[in-house]
């Protein structure tokens, strides 16, 4: 069995949320203070109690809405799947049908009636109603184990009657094995026993004893082994990691260890029908690499004979975890501004292949964008390092509004976009792109062409629907070089992203490409020469002399576009134009305009006035 749905209402951060899970490992990852930690503790409330006592709940702990004062009860329903027939036996007063024949357990705690002290009492029942409590033997059934943030491992790994290490010896031992033990701790103790410093050091303490209280007083003292039986033995056992003591190893590895040792007691136990680990941040102590090979081995744990599944959770503020980890098992949490929301990645429906491009393309970087707040998409490296430059310069710090900058490196946007919108990821998301324009079609009888912004969309878009446009232009295309106010007909790939726009996803672009549409604008072009100087000087010489003799904004944005990018050869590198422009722009003193599309796409982003 394993935990599918927890519902959690009116607790912290979290006014109504519901989250499913999968069997094995799930991954909740989310920004800070947006509610992992409330999460943990409503898995806490029902696992812990077999080995630690359950989380503290108090008045302070109830949901605060926006402007209003905090009021109701705190409620948690756990619903479990998955169940064979002895896990339903043992959980017969919990069992609900759940709509397709299948019976499911079902488990709620309110948490209610403050006392003196503002803590809240907790209420347990299983099933449809309340008046069937939960009994002792189904919570002893549900075992969980918590690792919390910023732990040390070694503390538990240490020697003692309760250490993880003593409980897994005492589940592998066998009565055969434990006479084993016995009779060898014995017969060591007695070898041990002749020796001459251990009877030396025995004739000194038994006599100094005996003397002190006399034959009538004096106990009978013995030198020997203290763990000479295997109940004492395992209480004594340690670990030693390359000859050192647990305590001289690292953080990370005695993590790992910990884990190792967690995991191996649960798959072992015979006793419980459920089994959880809940671990807290585990990227404070481990360097990327660690948290790759941890990862990658939780997400291959299968239960094998003779050992118990066991259902994972991770919380995570690492976009490291996020780019790493499965899509399947990710569950998000995310502030949309005043309250937290739930996604699931995995219930996104992927068109063929883009699934797969995406966990291509989810590096660290990009897996930001599972914490982000706000998110602009650009194409490449050119408008990554020049967009930031750009908000500055129409006061938008991005940081500052917590927008993500994130490049699909190329036109992977149908890859990304679908994590988000109404019916996922509802944050605003600002796609910056090129219009690409294409030589316009014949106008049929009765087309009436252009739309109010001077952009016709490519023929047929919107009727053969977003998913079935072409992927690719013909690149035998005559290129297509806009002036000011020109109507223009966009590409394919922009006109299915456009498709695409709703309240929180919108489109940007302009009349050609990024930088041919900065040098429409006349204010713009002294700016971009002085940037192409830095890098290209007789380059920038000549153009400089040919963007003069132009007649129009056009032409001189052609000239100066072309001359760099559509060269017979060695053209100039976007990416390092784009970081030398970004260095002179950043002077406030240097006349530079910002294109609309591109001041709509951060105002969109920002959600600041004015906005598109």
């Amino acid at each position: 069995m394993h935990l599918a749905k927890l519902v959690i209402k009116n607790f912290r951060k979290l006014a109504h949320a519901e989250l499913t899970f999968q069997p094995g490992l799930n991954v909740i990852v989310g920004g800070n203070n947006v509610g992992k930690t409330a999460v943990v503790n409503a898995l806490r409330a029902l696992l812990a109690g077999y080995d630690e006592p359950y989380p503290r709940v108090g008045e302070e702990d109830v949901h605060r809405p926006p402007n209003g004062a905090p009021a109701g009860d705190i409620v948690f329903e756990y619903v479990f799947s998955g169940l064979d027939i002895d896990d339903e036996a043992d959980f017969l007063a919990a069992l609900v049908p759940d709509g397709e024949g299948n019976l499911e357990a079902r488990i709620t705690i309110r948490y209610s009636e403050p006392d003196k002290a503002g803590r809240l009492r907790a209420k347990r029942w299983c099933g449809e109603h309340e008046d069937v409590s939960l009994t002792a033997d189904m919570m002893e059934n549900l075992r969980g184990v918590y690792l919390q943030p910023l732990r040390d491992a070694s503390q538990g790994l240490k020697p003692g009657r309760t250490s993880q290490l003593a409980r897994l010896l005492q589940l592998l031992a066998t009565e055969t094995g434990i006479e084993g033990i016995n009779k060898a701790l014995q017969g060591l103790d007695g070898e041990l026993k002749k020796h001459l410093p251990i009877l030396d050091t025995h004739e000194a303490i038994n006599t100094r004893y005996q003397s002190m209280l006399g034959p009538q007083l004096a106990q009978l003292i013995d030198v020997g082994l203290s763990a000479s039986d295997f109940k004492n033995l395992k209480s004594r056992l340690s670990l030693l990691v390359d000859d050192f003591e647990i305590e001289q190893n690292g953080l990370g590895f005695n993590n790992l260890i910990f884990m190792a040792v967690v995991l191996s007691e649960l798959t072992k136990n015979p006793d419980s029908c459920y089994r959880g680990l809940i671990v807290e941040e585990p990227e404070a102590h481990l360097h990327p690499q660690l948290q790759a090979v941890l990862l990658q081995y939780l997400e291959s744990i299968k239960a094998i004979d003779g050992e118990k599944p066991v259902q994972l959770f991770v919380t995570s503020h690492s976009p490291n975890f996020a780019s790493i980890a499965n899509l399947d098992s990710l569950v998000c949490l995310v502030d949309i501004g005043g309250s937290v929301a739930t996604f699931f990645p995995r219930k996104i429906a992927f068109k063929k292949g883009k699934r797969e491009k995406l966990e291509r393309y989810l590096d660290i970087t990009r897996a930001e964008l599972f914490f982000a707040r706000r998110v602009i998409f650009v194409e490449g490296a050119a408008e990554l390092m020049m967009v930031d430059a750009l908000a500055k310069r129409i006061g938008c710090d991005l940081r500052q509004h917590g927008v993500s900058l994130i490049s699909v490196e190329g036109l992977n946007f149908d890859s990304f976009l679908p994590l988000f919108g109404d019916k996922a990821l509802k944050i605003p998301v600002a796609v910056l792109t090129d219009a690409d324009p294409v030589a316009p079609k014949p106008a049929k009888k009765g087309d009436g062409g252009a739309d109010q912004g001077g952009v016709a969309a490519l023929e047929g878009a919107v009727a053969i629907g977003a998913g079935d446009l072409p992927e690719e232009e013909d690149d035998d295309a005559e290129p297509v070089y806009p002036a000011p106010g020109d109507v223009i007909t966009i590409s394919a790939n922009t006109a299915k992203m456009k498709a695409c726009e709703d309240v929180h996803v919108k489109v940007f672009h302009g009349l050609k490409t990024f930088e041919y549409d900065l040098a429409l604008e006349p204010a713009n072009r002294g700016a971009m020469l002085t940037a192409l100087t830095e890098l290209h000087p007789k380059i920038a010489a000549t153009l400089t002399v040919s963007v003069n003799a132009a007649a129009g904004d056009a032409d001189k944005a052609k000239a100066l576009f072309c001359g760099m990018f559509e060269r017979p050869r060695n053209n100039v590198q976007k990416g390092s134009f784009a970081q030398a422009l970004a260095q002179v722009i950043a002077d406030p003193e240097q006349p530079f305009t910002v294109p609309a599309y591109i001041q709509d796409a951060i105002k969109h982003a920002c959600q600041v006035a004015g906005k598109a």
